[in-house]
């Protein structure tokens, strides 16, 4: 077996170099004369360490300019590097990580610096979330991080100081377990998808507070409403335009950020950058899919190539070979491919909205590619999407600027456009959510929907994997029953750009308290119209089905609009941990808890 990462580490003249010439490349200028950048940076000979492996590590976070645009920007970097270098570890080590502030003040969101390890079980000072775990690290100080490695798999890191993680702080993560692994691969790479903007990210989150469609550029037009008329009928489509325009929401809002401002990297490169990842025909070739983005859902495939699924957020499970799979932000996913009979194949990774997408090539030698495939259509949202079903009657006095909500006591939508259509009961939610103006919506029929593979992905042609998919290759590791449930609904304004549980945002609510030891369920609804990947730090999070059977081990778990999932937590960690969604503008708009974990 041979593990190779490419595209990390150079001096600091190459590596900005390097960016401005693939920033000209993706602007147009080089590719436009046939002069390709050199991709010899990103085929890593034995003499040339890009890996960090042991149980000592320094890293230094600093800054440094990058080009992917044609425009230089400040990226925030470790050792000089975007993405961050790849550090090994070994299951069952003690590891030692010094990490020193580098970064020059220059205003208050520069004072401070963290790292933290994602989904890695350790001690809540060792967490690195300043506020909660440890005090941060200041500029020109240095703190070391010290744990035992208690796990194994693919997983990563990133920085929980404010946009530090936009700005380039975030890197891959591979523990080698002590036993064997169950099933056999001949090599290994880190596939790490990201997305970079060259907008100072304060300045992106103040535009989302005053604009928050800015980037739904994809309106729906009459050519739309004639189509939807001779396929629906007009009595249909006149529903549904009633029913959309009373909510004041768009279908085609699908993520808050997409291409129109972010560059999709992978490994650190834009598509014409062509990371690439060597093979033999017939050889078995392990891709460690990490989503390092701040705000962006990726659906990867490989055409001309079938994945087995053997490994979701570094737990393995039970092989399941798909064509496709959606990967949120902060999730991680193990496939074997094994290319034969044709020298080139792309990996293709398309946002959820179908505005742009990052490609790379596996290949049997440098400097190949292989065909691109066009993006997907975009889709849209339906009120079944949203668990609002598509017979209600349209909505009469709702003001989703949240003035007008006062009669909803605790059943916001429901209490005027009707009742759960499985059941004919109406969904409970919190008082808090009653009269809010933060909460402009709320779901009347949530289920699980652990079958469905997402909008855009349904009956596309191709055999997309499912969370229902997923099976945990062990059993259900504590195997009690949950002695209590706690449930939370994701809630959020889409024009106020406010995000929240229960409609409380993070600094108005108190810490959810857990007893050591005790095992409970948590159940999220989600009450946007948003998709939301929750992370919850220093525990895992065991999915259940709609029976309550244990699925799969997860540290993130992927929240599609009008969706009810559950999932039981062991509190065998005590302190104070973050519960977050992991789109990095929503976690800084208000979607976060405080778990404290206490005897």
């Amino acid at each position: 077996m041979r593990f190779e990462f490419n595209g990390m580490r150079e001096d600091r003249a190459g590596l900005s170099r390097r960016r401005f010439v693939q920033g000209l490349a993706a602007g147009g200028v080089l590719a436009g004369l046939g002069l390709w950048p050199k991709q010899g940076w990103a085929l890593r000979s034995a003499g040339q360490p890009v890996v960090l492996s042991g149980t000592d590590f320094d890293l230094s976070i600093g800054e440094m300019a990058v080009d992917f645009t044609g425009k230089a920007r400040t990226a925030v970097t470790v050792n000089g590097s975007l993405p961050a270098p790849l550090l090994r570890w070994k299951e069952g080590s003690t590891v030692n990580i010094r990490v020193r502030n580098a970064l020059q003040r220059r205003s208050m969101h520069d004072d401070e610096a963290s790292v933290h390890w994602h989904g890695i079980l350790l001690p809540a000072n060792m967490d690195g979330v300043p506020g909660l775990s440890f005090d941060g690290i200041r500029p020109g100080e240095s703190y070391l991080y010290r744990f035992e490695v208690r796990q194994s798999g693919t997983y990563w890191y990133h920085s929980h100081s404010g946009f530090q993680e936009q700005r380039g702080l975030y890197g891959p993560l591979v523990i080698d377990p002590i036993e064997p692994e169950p099933f056999r691969f001949d090599r290994d790479y880190v596939v790490l998808l990201s997305d970079w903007t060259d907008l100072d990210p304060q300045r992106l989150f103040a535009r989302l507070k005053k604009m928050a469609m800015y980037d739904n550029r994809y309106q729906r037009t009459a050519g739309d409403f004639l189509r939807d008329v001779r396929k629906d009928g007009l009595s249909a489509t006149l529903a549904d335009r009633r029913m959309w325009g009373g909510m004041r929401m768009s279908p085609s809002d699908l993520s808050d950020v997409n291409a129109n401002t972010y560059t999709y990297l992978m490994n650190g490169t834009t598509s014409l950058g062509n990371w690439t990842g060597l093979f033999r025909s017939g050889e078995k070739v392990r891709l460690r899919f990490i989503n390092g983005s701040s705000m962006t859902h990726f659906d990867v495939r490989i055409p001309g190539l079938k994945m087995t699924v053997v490994a979701a957020d570094g737990q393995y499970v039970h092989p399941v070979t798909v064509d496709e799979f959606r990967i949120a932000a902060a999730e991680t996913y193990d496939v074997i491919v094994e290319p034969s009979g044709q020298d080139a194949f792309t990996i293709f990774a398309q946002d959820l909205g179908r505005t742009g997408y990052v490609s790379g090539t596996l290949a049997v030698r440098e400097g190949l590619r292989a065909s691109i495939p066009s993006l997907d259509p975009r889709p849209l949202l339906s009120m079944s999407d949203m668990a609002m079903g598509h017979d209600m009657p349209p909505m009469q006095g709702m003001d989703h600027g949240g003035h007008d909500m006062s009669n909803m006591q605790g059943h916001g939508m429901g209490a005027m456009v009707g009742m759960d259509h499985g059941s004919g009961t109406m969904p409970s939610h919190p008082s808090s959510e009653a009269g809010n103006p933060l909460v402009d919506m709320q779901a009347m029929s949530p289920s699980p929907k652990l079958d469905d593979p997402g909008i855009g992905l349904r009956d596309n042609g191709r055999k997309v994997l499912s969370y229902s998919m997923l099976r945990s290759a062990f059993d259900d590791p504590d195997g009690r029953a949950p002695g209590r449930d706690i449930e939370l609904h994701l809630t959020g304004h889409m024009g106020k750009f406010a995000w929240s549980f229960n409609g409380q945002k993070f600094s108005d609510a108190a810490p959810l308290k857990l007893n050591y030891g005790e095992r409970l369920r948590i159940v999220l609804v989600n009450d946007t119209m948003m998709t939301h990947p929750i992370h919850l730090h220093g525990m895992w999070s065991d999915l259940e089905d709609e029976h309550g059977n244990f699925m799969v081990r997860k540290h993130t778990i992927d929240i599609p609009p009008g969706t009810r999932r559950s999932y039981r937590v062991r509190a065998d960690a005590l302190g104070d941990w973050a519960y977050h969604c992991h789109l990095l503008y929503h976690m800084e708009a208000g979607m976060m808890r405080t778990v404290r974990v206490s005897e």
